[in-house]
């Protein structure tokens, strides 16, 4: 019994280290793929300005998932990885060239044109491959004898394709509403009109993959459609459309903050719809969270010793977004 609560106070564990990821780094990744709407580099530069402060810390939020998932659900870890290999490592090497580019353009001149398409470059591929993966766990991964069972290609499908537009669209979303809210003037005026047709898009895209899912596995049909969960997954739609009506309204309204957290509350109701067709899985459609779990003593070890640093990572984190709000000074560099 104790060992069965371990495994899913850890699956939430991880769920929200994923979301914290999703939603702190998102709009980081976004103000990336804005990079070739803007006009001059001054634009450039104070976009880049209003990330730089915290964007390291955004990923470490990445590391605790992914770490999290080797330490505490090895065998989910085992099956995943290689399914997901390729998607994986090409994330992995856009967030390098971005992390590179994001340090390199500031010391050149010469060079600083191929470091800002660095930058745009390692963003798209980054978030393109996170909605590759995150729908290539949505389908399903074969498994048979506990390991992984199906091809090479398996993650490469219309719907993870589908997937890996949406979230690249609903991160540029994300950027353009933290600009809208942290940036003043022309540069301003140009990202909350950007943010119109890419809130639409993104609406497009929740509603397409939303209708799309219950119909890729007979469970997720299930979930969604049957009592009691049905009634959740009622919930969810009514709520995405109050925060689409108050996103919207927000940048009609020409305000600051509104459509930047409308927005985020978007990114956590579609992870919230996925968690309703997930659960109990850890790898769906056959993986459960007590299966996939380590045993009893690593879980206990792992977590006290994530309970003493997780509200260490909170409190830093929070501490930065404090010291860091505001409008940026685009007379202020990057240091």
């Amino acid at each position: 019994m104790l060992g069965l609560e371990l495994s899913f106070i850890w699956a939430g564990i991880i769920a929200a280290a994923v979301l914290i990821y999703v939603i702190l780094d998102g709009f980081d990744l976004g103000v990336g793929l804005l990079f070739p709407m803007t006009k001059d580099e001054g634009e450039r530069n104070v976009m880049m300005n209003s990330v730089a402060p915290i964007w390291d810390g955004n990923e470490t939020w990445l590391v605790l998932g992914g770490g999290g998932l080797f330490a505490v659900f090895p065998l989910a870890y085992a099956v995943v990885m290689p399914a997901l290999y390729m998607p994986i490592i090409l994330m992995l090497l856009g967030l390098i060239f971005r992390g590179v580019a994001f340090e390199y353009r500031w010391r050149t001149k010469r060079w600083k044109p191929l470091w800002d398409m660095a930058f745009f470059g390692g963003s798209l591929v980054a978030s393109f491959c996170q909605g590759i993966a995150l729908g290539a766990l949505v389908q399903g991964i074969e498994i048979e004898g506990r390991a992984y069972a199906g091809g090479w290609w398996d993650w490469l499908t219309p719907f993870s394709i589908l997937t890996g537009v949406a979230v690249t669209t609903g991160y540029a979303l994300l950027g353009a509403t933290w600009l809208n809210m942290k940036l003043e003037g022309r540069i301003q005026a140009h990202m909350r009109r950007l943010a119109w047709p890419l809130a639409v898009a993104t609406l497009v895209f929740m509603g397409l993959v939303s209708l799309w899912t219950p119909f890729t596995d007979a469970v997720y049909f299930e979930r969604w459609f049957a009592w009691p969960t049905a009634l959740f997954s009622g919930i969810v739609p009514l709520l995405v459309a109050l925060a689409a009506f108050g996103m919207l309204r927000g940048l009609q309204r020409r305000g600051d903050k509104q459509p930047f957290f409308c927005a985020l509350a978007l990114f956590v109701l579609g992870f919230i719809g996925i968690g309703i067709s997930f659960y109990p899985h850890m790898v769906p459609p056959s993986l459960t969270i007590a299966e996939a779990a380590a045993p009893d003593e690593s879980l206990m070890f792992a977590l006290v010793g994530t309970l003493v640093l997780l509200p260490l990572i909170l409190s830093y984190t929070a501490y930065a977004y404090w010291v860091f709000r505001g409008k940026i000074d685009p007379e202020e560099g990057y240091h």
